[in-house]
């Protein structure tokens, strides 16, 4: 089948209709609008199957490179294991690294995948990839899969004043919207035990009355000097003011507070950053946000790599079984998939301190809920350390294909990116074993 190219046409519930290379030449020829209404039944591809599907997406980005022998591929009593430990879970036979005891416990609710390839071994180039599902390209920015889902599906609760994308502890690597535009980039906040910055006014009463006044006449003058063929009522600088300020007078704004859930629930995620950051991702699926993003860095460990990744280990395991746990209490572990990813793994051998260094050929990824297969190991890595033949291996834009399937969206459609080139949502291929249940 040909592929699908744009133009495309957005619509105000956030889909978009990717039109058929043939049908443009047909409708062209023909003279007529007649041909697109077929393409209706585009609109709402997410529900086409008449399948529950997933509402959210909560990414949890291990950044730095977390090493799979220590997290979730252990190889206890190998050479390349180095005396590190693993521990049994829940699923026979399916042992994790020492310091994982919570999560797996929980073993059954999600599956592991132990074959992930990717040819980039540089930090920045291999996060770009493993965000977005491609690898970097001259001239393009490539939409995070966040801003793709964004894009492409109605916001899941119909009036909601909350991002729909959004980065806690970004640091310096947010999802970016790419070529979709800026106003899908990933809305960012800091520890969630602080305000969130920048939804307070600056000047009270009149003054901010008369400077958003001020505002709309520079408004009316830009658009006023656009050409008549790209003018509109409403700058989309204006729209983007627009949900900022109802942002800042909206009750919904109490789900980023994590102040407000019971004292017992804030501790089982632990008194940190990310655990507090896991807490309100769980808090911001519940009030409609389609992608949440929670970082925890400090992964990059080319020296004492035992115990610097169990010191993340110790601050990830509590939060991502309670993040797990409180989706299930709440019946939204059905409606969200929840993805533990790096950019690359650690090599299988230890350098001459100790550490790790930058391992593309053979890592790992956890993955679940929305209605996802769970208690799986997918894929393995060699004791001996070698490297996994690509062709056996998971690439990271599988990863993509896989969860934009299992929402509904078609991953081989075809954007027309703004350097002129059509380019599909993603050139991966879904895992079978992952949606054997949808």
């Amino acid at each position: 089948m040909e592929p699908l190219i744009s133009p495309t046409f957005s619509f105000d519930c956030g889909t978009s209709v990717h039109l058929d290379r043939r049908a443009v030449l047909r409708g062209a020829a023909l003279g007529s609008l007649s041909w697109m209404t077929p393409l209706a039944t585009h609109l709402s591809r997410a529900a086409e199957s008449g399948k529950t599907r997933p509402k959210s997406l909560i990414v949890i980005w291990l950044e730095g490179g977390s090493s799979q022998l220590e997290t979730f591929d252990p190889h206890p009593g190998e050479n390349i294991a180095y005396g590190a430990a693993a521990i049994s879970t829940a699923v026979a036979g399916l042992q994790f690294g020492e310091g994982l005891e919570r999560t797996g416990a929980l073993a059954n609710d999600f599956s592991i995948l132990r074959s992930v390839t990717s040819k980039e071994g540089d930090h920045a180039r291999a996060i770009y990839n493993a965000k977005t599902g491609f690898r970097p390209f001259p001239g393009l920015v490539h939409p995070a899969i966040g801003a793709v889902l964004c894009h492409e599906m109605p916001p899941t609760v119909v009036s909601t004043d909350l991002p729909r994308h959004i980065s806690i502890l970004p640091g310096s690597t947010p999802s970016r919207g790419g070529y979709l535009g800026a106003e899908f980039d990933a809305f960012q906040i800091g520890d969630p035990s602080q305000p969130v910055p920048d939804v307070a006014e600056r000047v009270a009463g009149d003054r901010a009355t008369r400077r958003l006044a001020s505002l709309s006449v520079l408004e009316q003058s830009f658009a006023a000097g656009r050409r008549a063929d790209l003018a509109s009522e409403r700058t989309l600088h204006q729209s983007n003011t627009d949900r900022a300020r109802r942002l800042m007078s909206s009750e919904q704004l109490g789900a980023f507070d994590i102040s407000a859930a019971p004292q017992a629930e804030q501790e089982s995620y632990g008194d940190h950053p990310f655990g507090r950051g896991c807490l309100a991702a769980l808090r911001l699926v519940e009030a409609g946000a389609r992608c949440v993003e929670v970082t925890l860095n400090g992964w990059d460990t080319h020296v004492n790599n035992r115990e610097n990744q169990r010191a993340r280990i110790d601050l990830l395991d509590p939060a991502l079984a309670a993040l797990i746990t409180g989706l299930k209490a709440r019946d939204l572990y059905a409606d969200t998939i929840l993805l533990v990813a790096t950019e690359f793994g650690r090599t299988p051998k230890q350098n001459i301190a100790e550490g790790r260094d930058h391992w593309p050929h053979g890592f790992s990824a956890l993955i679940g809920g929305g209605g996802l297969a769970g208690g799986r190991v997918i894929g393995e890595t060699d004791p001996a350390g070698e490297k996994i033949d690509p062709s056996a291996g998971v690439r990271v834009e599988d990863i993509h294909a896989t969860i934009l399937t299992a929402f509904g969206v078609d991953y081989t459609y075809d954007f027309m990116t703004p350097i002129g080139r059509p380019l599909a949502i993603s050139e991966g291929k879904p895992i079978p074993e992952l949606l054997a249940k949808l």
